[in-house]
């Protein structure tokens, strides 16, 4: 089992500078986003890491490198963004103009994923990063580490909806004797 799971948030995109969701169009870092994630480096400097998994989307994949572990990456498929769907590109007040009590950890998302689902995929990131000995980095999304988090602690995914994650934060999963614990969050 790993020792602690350290998860990073990608840097500033166009879209979650101004709100919009963003899960499957793959979009860069804007410029503060790439300062943001080259400052990285400094927080992980001489960390050893048995694992290092990026998202394939390029704001997670940019961040890794920008981090100084593009060439440890081995991209995870199950680490991209939730599926949003018809929502795609909308700020949620967009959103709720046409589903008035729409709530992501609830409804999921119409012609995206549904929570249940995020979570199944999430699951599997976690028995593949369980099975590492050593001390894990995840370069990935806002909601995907949200739930990804709350599965670590063996919570619904909903709970994920407690976790608020900037861009470019770190968080630190590990354990408190034989319990799951979150260590930091969004530092």
């Amino acid at each position: 089992m790993p020792e602690r799971v350290l998860l990073i948030r990608h840097g500033q995109t166009e879209w979650s500078a101004n709100g919009r969701h963003t899960g499957l169009t793959d979009l860069p870092l804007t410029e503060p986003g790439r300062e943001q994630a080259a400052g990285l480096a400094n927080a992980l400097a001489e960390q050893k890491f048995a694992l290092v998994l990026s998202s394939p989307l390029q704001r997670a994949r940019e961040t890794c490198e920008l981090a100084g572990y593009g060439e440890r990456m081995q991209l995870c498929e199950d680490l991209h963004e939730w599926d949003y769907g018809d929502y795609e590109g909308l700020t949620t007040p967009q959103i709720r103009e046409l589903a008035p009590d729409w709530n992501l950890w609830r409804d999921g998302c119409p012609g995206g994923e549904r929570p249940e689902q995020v979570g199944e995929r999430l699951d599997a990131v976690l028995a593949r990063v369980q099975a590492v000995d050593g001390d894990v980095l995840v370069f990935a999304h806002g909601h995907s580490l949200r739930v990804l988090t709350a599965r670590w602690l063996e919570l619904p995914v909903a709970s994920g909806a407690r976790f608020v994650l900037a861009p470019a934060a770190l968080g630190v999963l590990g354990y408190e004797r034989d319990t799951a614990v979150v260590e930091r969050w969004n530092a």
